[in-house]
């Protein structure tokens, strides 16, 4: 089996990567990864991304030291998204939160803050 041919990328070449702390299981993010981005996480053993809103390449860490070691990559039944098992190196989540699920949704549809307490918002 060939990585390319079980894998589906979406309209805009890309596909959904969902990174889980690779002990704890813990869910820290969710990225998209082009062929490109993909090719140079499983080479660096660094997660790379493609990022949507500035339309370039984007090494998770490159500018804040945080960065997240590969160290297992899944793919789903379908071929259409990738979990990756990382070891992250300082918080995942650009707000210094270790996941960027910290916000709660209850059933009267309000938020609650519940990671490390340092979001504030």
């Amino acid at each position: 089996m060939q990585l390319d041919d079980n894998l589906k990328y979406d309209a805009n070449g890309l596909i959904c990567a969902v990174i889980q702390h690779y002990k704890s299981g813990q869910v820290l993010m969710v990225g998209y990864m082009n062929r490109e981005s993909l090719g140079i996480t499983i080479k660096e053993k660094k997660a790379c991304f493609w990022s949507r809103s500035r339309q370039k390449l984007w090494l998770k860490g490159e500018s804040s030291g945080n960065v997240l070691h590969v160290k297992e990559i899944r793919l789903d039944c379908d071929g259409d998204a990738l979990l990756l098992q990382c070891d992250p190196v300082g918080p995942t989540c650009h707000t210094n939160e270790t996941s960027c699920f910290y916000r709660m949704l209850h059933d009267d549809e309000t938020l609650t803050l519940e990671g490390d307490g340092i979001a504030e918002k």
